[in-house]
């Protein structure tokens, strides 16, 4: 199709801007020069509106479609930010940032991203227009939420919204997809248990916080095993366990657990947080202690909306060929916000045979670079036909 060849014939370019990200990560909101550079390809391509700062460091693009008779507003996010794992994939470009890499492929993203832009502004085969979202912080800093607080759907009048992640173990430049919830609920919670701290020979004149500890890290397990309705999807993990004692003949004053919940219903993220509030209360009590809960709801569920997955399937099959039922996620994305603000949907995009996102070899595959292109590409097209 026409879109794939324009997009093999952009390949060595969207590669080399992909592998200049790459060996220049950035965390969280600091995406500094990434944005800048960001902006300035959007200029270059000759976007009708270029904004910075939407979400702090976020930036969007305008393209308006050579009619506008739709009335529509399609957009498209990329995530940018990196993660504070050190590289160990060994390519030449490497990150030159220690302690950071683009371990998920977001720099992937950013630059598919990108590609699709230039096409869209050089053609404007579309009956609308597309408004292009680069999104920081996606890792955890909540980026989308900040670009909707902004007032992003609102500013710029989106009325759809699609995203995309690359995803290893799925063939390369195969897609997949799901309705309704997908990415789940991402909470997050520590507790500070306290009891009586003292000799390690003398046990019975302390009440011992690490026994406590560990009761209650057992007793937590009975919460997706015990509480939840076993078809629920219900996942608590504890973490990090941490006493303020590091030698051997000292029972610790305190310990601290921290960990996180995953959840893809309103139902289970309230019972999570209920029964461990009642367990940390009970548990501590029979020991004579305390354990006071701080329970954080981080990201939500991101649930695809069902007219707009349908179609972004389509588009995938017209694209790929292919385009299969992806699996549940429990881990999180915080392009759930957009698709609380707006409708829409999320795709998975095959990464092939490469190392799991988050992994230290994780590197994206560039050969995904023209079915990216073309699936982001052919949503606006598709979507708002000329």
């Amino acid at each position: 199709m026409p879109v794939k060849n324009r997009f093999a014939e952009l390949q060595p370019e969207i590669t080399a801007w992909r592998r200049d990200l790459h060996e220049h990560p950035e965390l969280m909101f600091d995406t500094h020069r990434t944005s800048a550079l960001v902006a300035e390809k959007l200029q270059a391509f000759g976007c009708d509106e270029v904004v910075t700062g939407i979400g702090r460091t976020g930036v969007v693009g305008v393209i308006r479609g050579r009619e506008n008779g739709s009335g529509r507003v399609v957009g498209l996010r990329a995530d940018m930010d990196a993660l504070p794992i050190h590289e160990a994939t060994g390519v030449e470009y490497a990150s030159k940032t220690p302690g950071a890499m683009h371990a998920c492929g977001h720099d992937g993203h950013t630059a598919m991203l990108l590609g699709a832009a230039k096409y869209l502004a050089e053609t404007r085969n579309f009956d609308g227009t597309a408004v292009i979202i680069f999104q920081p912080a996606e890792e955890g800093g909540g980026g989308g939420r900040e670009m909707c607080d902004d007032g992003l759907m609102e500013r710029f009048g989106v009325r759809e919204v699609y995203g995309m992640h690359n995803w290893p173990g799925v063939p390369e430049g195969q897609f997949a997809i799901r309705q309704g919830p997908f990415f789940a609920a991402t909470d997050k919670f520590d507790i500070e248990i306290e009891g009586r701290g003292g000799h390690a020979a003398k046990p019975h004149e302390t009440i011992d916080t690490t026994v406590m500890a560990s009761h209650l890290v057992i007793a937590l397990q009975t919460i997706a095993s015990r509480n939840a309705d076993p078809v629920e999807q219900l996942v608590v993990s504890v973490t990090s366990f941490s006493t303020d004692s590091d030698t051997f003949n000292v029972i610790p004053q305190k310990v601290h657990l921290m960990g996180t919940v995953r959840t893809l219903s309103p139902e289970m993220r309230d019972l999570a947080e209920e029964r461990m509030g009642v367990l940390c209360d009970h548990i501590s009590a029979a020991f004579g202690g305390t354990a006071v809960l701080n329970y954080e709801r981080n990201y939500p569920v991101m649930v695809n909306h069902e007219t707009q997955t349908e179609f972004a399937a389509k588009v995938a099959q017209s694209v790929s060929g292919q385009c299969d039922e992806a699996p549940l996620i429990m881990g999180g994305e915080d392009f759930a916000f957009m698709l609380e603000k707006r409708p829409g949907a999320y795709i998975l995009v095959g990464n092939g045979d490469t190392a799991a996102v988050h992994h230290p070899e994780y590197n994206f595959n560039d050969e995904v670079i023209p079915a990216g292109c073309s699936w982001w590409a052919e949503i606006v097209e598709q979507r708002m036909p000329v």
